[in-house]
């Protein structure tokens, strides 16, 4: 059994302070995948969460997740709310991108209660290294969202919720409750205890603020693929590797596509284990006050 193909426990927590999206009366599911390194160091190891992709979920993470619990690191990947295919789906887990950065604070409050944290770095593959990003600082543009909402910017094609933005607004009214709600998501979602961040073919890229990319003062690596049209290089790499300061990255390849991240291809895994080794360096290298 391979380092990836090992068990995490796996866990259901709950988020109080917000609501399930099938049942607002009961709170907010989080799942986790928790994988323990096998010598766990004297002093508390360095931990990464892993924010998986839209539609997918941290049971899939596994290419990122074995080469950072290989290389001595307590990993977490998630499962978004309405985001994952193992709950199912829902148009606000697509669209309402800022509850995902949420989730990982929550996440991190939870394990801090449990037992000390070490440095903690995010990582991220596609909508999840929007993810990664936003725990440092990154901001959606709240404008560009109503934009969206109304219809005035079109919205790619979400192959695994088709009408999703339609869903969606008949949920949520165009009215000034709904623009309050965006102003919202514009709000400064970082956590202080995100030192490092590691994006692979992230999302969202153009709906970030270049302000907030600016303020970004967390070391930050990014991956992507030369031959990717769901996450284009131009519209959604482009701007973290341009206006986050500390950004640096380079290309997976250019034949890879933003699929051979995540898609069952035998031919495509050494891509995903190069990145994966690549993802496990960078932490090493900025969380290693504590690394074994």
């Amino acid at each position: 059994m391979t380092i990836s193909e090992r068990q995490p426990l796996i866990r259901v927590l709950h988020d109080e302070s917000r609501s399930d999206l099938r049942e607002p009366a009961r709170p907010r599911p989080v799942r986790i995948h928790l994988w323990e390194p096998d010598r766990p160091p004297a002093r508390p190891a360095p931990l990464v969460v892993v924010s998986h992709g839209t539609g997918g979920s941290g049971s899939r993470m596994g290419w990122l997740a074995g080469p950072l619990r290989e290389a001595g690191f307590r990993v977490v990947a998630l499962d978004h709310h309405g985001n994952n295919f193992v709950d199912g789906y829902e148009p606000e887990g697509f669209l309402h991108v800022w509850e995902r950065p949420r989730d990982v604070s929550f996440v991190l409050d939870v394990l801090a209660r449990e037992q000390p944290l070490g440095p903690v770095g995010a990582a991220g593959f596609s909508l999840g290294g929007y993810t990664a990003a936003a725990l440092a600082g990154v901001r959606v543009d709240p404008r560009i969202l109503w934009a969206v909402m109304a219809g005035e910017v079109p919205l790619p094609e979400i192959p695994e919720f088709p009408g999703a933005l339609e869903a969606l607004r008949k949920k949520y009214p165009l009215d000034e409750s709904l623009r309050q709600a965006l102003n919202d998501a514009g709000a400064d979602l970082s956590d202080h205890r995100v030192r490092a961040v590691f994006q692979v073919a992230p999302g969202v890229g153009g709906l970030v603020t270049r302000e907030s990319l600016a303020n970004v003062r967390v070391p930050v690596g990014i991956r992507w693929g030369g031959a990717d049209t769901v996450s284009p290089y131009e519209v959604d790499t482009r701007p973290y590797l341009d206006h986050i300061p500390g950004a640096s990255g380079c290309s997976a390849g250019p034949d890879v596509r933003h699929e051979d991240f995540f898609m069952p291809e035998p031919s495509r895994t050494a891509v995903r284990d190069r990145v994966g080794g690549e993802a496990a360096a960078f932490f090493r290298q900025h969380l290693s006050r504590t690394a074994p």
